[in-house]
């Protein structure tokens, strides 16, 4: 199993926050779909303030090339994308366009 770790920011708005936090509640079906069929077997995101955390866990079939190549064929997919950049804001490191940047592990208890 590949676990991930990727952060982005969310727009310092209480209201927009709140409503990223009710859409994730029903995220769309296509969206759930595309997740899993992409090789994820677990996602999850954590909220402090304004920050996000996602932590994925992947079967050794996914990378995350072919997600962005399935995600570009995916028009559902994309509006959620679309949608989604009302409540996000890129962070200062991201390049051009890039939103969730894969976080680098530097600690593990387990590695001691």
């Amino acid at each position: 199993m590949q676990k991930y770790c990727l952060v982005l920011d969310l727009k310092e708005d209480a209201d927009l926050i709140a409503e990223y936090k009710l859409l994730h509640q029903q995220v769309w079906p296509e969206v759930i779909a595309s997740i899993k069929e992409s090789g994820i077997t677990n996602l999850e995101i954590y909220n402090v303030g304004n920050r996000l955390v996602m932590l994925i866990e992947a079967n050794s079939d996914f990378s995350f090339e072919k997600k962005a190549k399935m995600d570009a064929e995916n028009p559902k997919v994309q509006e959620w994308e679309t949608l989604m950049w009302k409540f996000q804001q890129a962070l200062p490191e991201a390049k051009e366009g890039e939103k969730w940047l894969l976080m680098e592990k530097i600690f593990g208890l387990n590695k001691i």
